[in-house]
Parts: structure tokens; C-alpha cells; sequence
């Protein structure tokens, strides 16, 4: 081959690795940001940590309870987990 078809190549093959470097560089930076409304995401929320449960009038179970925990419970009763230590412990004993 002659000398500048290769440093054609060379050079086309040098400025093909740096895009494809910048073009994963850009992407990279840009993935780490993630947008979510603030008011939406209960686990950001300091005020929600701290105010009593919107249902602690009218259920025993989540008297003391804040509106994170509330939510935690509530999830853990769709999801079937136990809720005490004495539910485990009949569990690991029906075992």
C-alpha cells in the first residue's frame, strides 16, 4: 500500500476510537442523573418520616407509626410478611 492510503487509515481509525470514547463518555454522565419528582418519592422525604400516619385515627395497628412506616406496612401485609416476632418464630417452627 502507499504511505497515504495508511495514513489515511490510520487517521480515520484514530478519529473512529475517540468518537466511540466520547460517545460512551457522554453517555455515562448523562445515565447517572435521574429525574423523579420530589413530592412522588416517599423515601427522600424527610417530612413524611416524621408526620404521624394519615390512618393512625382509625387503626390501632398504626398508632405511632409514621407515613413511611405506614407505607412500609401496608406493603408488607399485600406481600404477606410477618409482622411481629412471634409470626416468625410460628413460622419457623411450622417449618
Amino acid at each position: 500500500m502507499r504511505k497515504q492510503s495508511i495514513n489515511k487509515m490510520v487517521f480515520a481509525g484514530t478519529a473512529f476510537a475517540g468518537g466511540i470514547l466520547l460517545f460512551n463518555n457522554i453517555r455515562k454522565k448523562n445515565g447517572k442523573r435521574v429525574w423523579v419528582y420530589e413530592d412522588n418519592d416517599m423515601r427522600n422525604s424527610v417530612t413524611v418520616d416524621r408526620e404521624e400516619s394519615v390512618n393512625a385515627k382509625y387503626d390501632d395497628a398504626e398508632k405511632g407509626l409514621t407515613q413511611l412506616d405506614a407505607a412500609y406496612r401496608s406493603e408488607w401485609q399485600a406481600n404477606g410478611f410477618p409482622q411481629t416476632h412471634r409470626e416468625i418464630e410460628n413460622l419457623k417452627a411450622n417449618k
